[in-house]
């Protein structure tokens, strides 16, 4: 960005910040849409899980082209554009939920033409949400001072969590109540205005490489990977982000049923504690600027990757889900702290003309994860539930993700303690 006051700085921060907490807003309604309106569609689970899952499968498919759409485009344009297909495809969704009403009772396997239309309107907003992203991480350190960003980094996260986890989801079920298409058009209206905020950001956020020469796609893609993996603290900070991301995930899952079965605790207790996880993570993210302050951050990342060890320990031998409640509210903390840490690091230390394509990198390590440890999660129910029984298998995925994470903490500790700064 051209040298700007710290009051024109502050005013594109806070317009960005309004954006971000819109587009997150629409993502947690999102989330509950789909899934109710993919239940009344159709009453088959898996069909019910695919809907969903179609705005989650472009984070792996597409990870790696949104970093080169990002190193490539104005990267604020990109953005307006992709949170324009969003809009435009949730309002196409509204639109189509309206003229199919009122919606018949759905047989068992039953995916009539607005189911299809629903997957394919899902897969382009998942796509444009890839990119948005990556482009929104790549263009922040335009906005923002470089001495600033784990500040900005944590706020931003706190705006994500409330948008993603509290306030979306909840919004979303009212909307639900009210009528069908509400969530879908309310979601549109909420990526419009992201759109327009985003416009309004003053600035130059083109990166450097539209100005030389374009090479070859795929010479652009493998230029992102080298420079990871030549890179002895990205290699390394790629890693933890890969296997941590299994093992939460692997946890996090195994979470439901814990809850239903060993707590013997209702849907709106495990709501609760999802909450206040969240609320751990709003926390997590406005105190990581003091903490920076406090500590030098390789202290602070091995501490906070410490953390999820003796949490996961504790939720699977909790008595009480108040307990269990306290364990996820550190772990959202430490966990959005870390994560933190990692952006900033990142956005520091990777030249800005291949920013998209290395951000790119770890969203593919770190999503394309998270349904290796799903999966992992069911399996190790499925074989310890023969060996020690049901109420101890459904705790072993806490235990597994406890000793992984500790493995990987003790391992990684020397390398952040020299390197990361």
């Amino acid at each position: 960005m051209e040298a700007a006051s710290k009051a024109e700085q502050t005013g594109a921060f806070a317009r960005f910040c309004a954006a971000v907490g819109l587009a997150n807003l629409g993502d947690g309604i999102a989330v509950v849409a789909w899934a109710w309106t993919a239940s009344l569609l159709t009453r088959d689970p898996l069909w019910i899980a695919v809907l969903p899952a179609a705005l989650r499968v472009p984070w792996v498919l597409f990870a790696l082209p949104s970093g080169l759409l990002a190193d490539r485009m104005d990267r604020q344009r990109l953005i307006v554009v992709c949170d324009l297909i969003r809009a435009t495809a949730y309002g196409i969704a509204g639109g189509a939920l309206f003229l199919s009403l009122p919606l018949p009772v759905p047989a068992t396997g039953d995916t009539d033409t607005l189911y299809t239309s629903l997957l394919w309107l899902g897969l382009l907003i998942g796509c444009a949400e890839v990119a948005r992203d990556n482009a929104a991480q790549s263009m922040l350190p335009a906005i923002v001072p470089r001495e600033r960003l784990e500040r900005a980094n944590g706020l931003l996260g706190s705006i994500e969590t409330v948008g993603n986890e509290m306030a979306g989801p909840a919004v979303g079920a009212f909307l639900m109540t009210l009528f069908l298409p509400s969530p879908f058009l309310m979601v549109a209206l909420a990526f419009l205005l992201a759109a327009l905020l985003t416009r309004s950001v003053s600035g130059t956020f083109k990166p450097p490489s539209q100005t030389g020469r374009r090479r070859e796609w795929r010479a652009e893609l493998i230029e992102g990977f080298r420079f990871v993996v030549h890179h002895p603290m990205l290699r390394v900070l790629v890693l933890i982000t890969g296997v941590w991301t299994f093992f939460t995930q692997m946890a996090l899952i195994a979470l439901v049923l814990h809850v239903q079965e060993n707590l013997k605790a209702g849907a709106t207790t495990y709501g609760l504690i999802l909450a206040v996880g969240a609320i751990g993570g709003v926390v997590g993210g406005i105190a990581v600027a003091p903490l920076r302050r406090s500590l030098p951050p390789g202290v602070l990342a091995q501490r906070m990757n410490m953390v999820a060890a003796p949490m996961f320990m504790l939720i699977a031998m909790a008595p009480w889900p108040a307990t269990v409640a306290g364990a996820m509210f550190i772990f959202y903390f430490s966990g959005i702290v870390w994560n933190t840490l990692s952006i900033s690091y990142r956005q520091r230390v990777v030249p800005d003309e291949i920013r998209g394509r290395v951000n790119s990198v770890y969203r593919l390590f770190a999503w394309g994860m998270m349904p290796l440890g799903l999966v992992a999660s069911g399996g190790i129910v499925t074989l310890a539930e023969d060996l020690f029984g049901r109420e101890t298998a459904l705790t072993m995925p806490f235990l597994v993700a406890a000793l992984g994470v500790l493995i990987l903490a003790t391992l990684s500790w020397r390398p952040l303690g020299r390197g990361f700064q």
